[in-house]
């Protein structure tokens, strides 16, 4: 995997790719950027043209404007690819990114081949306390930016013992503002189960069934209603199923998107 950039409209992205084959999309989750994708991803080159963009406001990409949704996020994706001159391709998205993944295979069903949720958001109403906390417009302007720098700085001393937390960044401002546009302090805002059957491609729901930020009970249902769907829950992992097991993780996709 290799680092490139390119302009996607008026924005400066970062995206790392390699491989040859198929083009294969992966749009990573809120609290992380395109880094924390390539240990897990790079297997898939050897079958795959692998993309793997951070997204705007996250990691080494320019940040969008004012506004920063779901649907902003969609529109890059579809930027993104065209830039690449991709007319269709297989997209993986986890938590965020999977809603975003979700949304765009809702929206350009004829531009995916296969897709592949990871954990992801928008299946039902429950989330974690802590995210719907973390997300809310209270915690961003109560405590406001100097709070933040003291996260940033634990953060910084938790890397020099444990390197895989560098790639978490939850306390970033587009983070933060693309949360508080899916939840409020009760639940998630937007659910999408009624869609589901719309799904006309194959899709593979992948879930740790210790996920304590959404449960793994919306995966069995959301595999219940997709009418192409396979489901593979691992039993000892949580909501970041693709670091806890990489390599299992991307002999998983490789069986399933050949």
């Amino acid at each position: 995997m290799h680092s490139r950039r390119i302009k996607v409209g008026e924005l400066d992205i970062r995206y790392f790719t390699g491989g040859e084959g198929d083009p294969l999309v992966v749009i990573h989750g809120g609290g992380d950027g395109a880094s924390s994708w390539l240990e897990s991803i790079s297997p898939l080159c050897e079958n795959y043209r692998v993309y793997v963009p951070d997204l705007p406001g996250f990691g080494r990409s320019q940040q969008m404007g004012e506004k920063q949704g779901i649907s902003e996020y969609v529109d890059f994706v579809d930027k993104f690819s065209g830039s690449l001159g991709l007319e269709s391709f297989h997209l993986v998205g986890h938590s965020i990114g999977g809603s975003i993944a979700l949304r765009y295979a809702l929206k350009f069903p004829h531009k995916i081949g296969k897709l592949v949720l990871v954990g992801s958001i928008f299946l039902g109403r429950e989330m974690a306390l802590w995210v719907r906390f973390l997300s809310h417009r209270i915690f961003r302007y109560t405590l406001g930016a100097a709070v933040r720098a003291v996260f940033r700085a634990v953060k910084w001393l938790v890397c020099l013992v444990y390197a895989p937390f560098k790639h978490f960044d939850y306390f970033s401002s587009a983070r933060m503002e693309l949360g508080e546009s899916i939840s409020a302090f009760k639940e998630q805002t937007t659910v999408m189960v009624n869609r589901l059957s719309e799904l006309m491609m194959p899709t593979l729901l992948v879930w740790g069934a210790r996920d304590f930020v959404v449960p793994v009970r919306y995966a069995y249902a959301a595999a219940e209603v997709i009418p192409d769907c396979q489901l593979r829950v691992f039993p000892g992992c949580g909501h970041t199923v693709y670091k806890q097991i990489g390599g299992e993780f991307s002999r998983l996709l490789n069986r399933c998107l050949g």
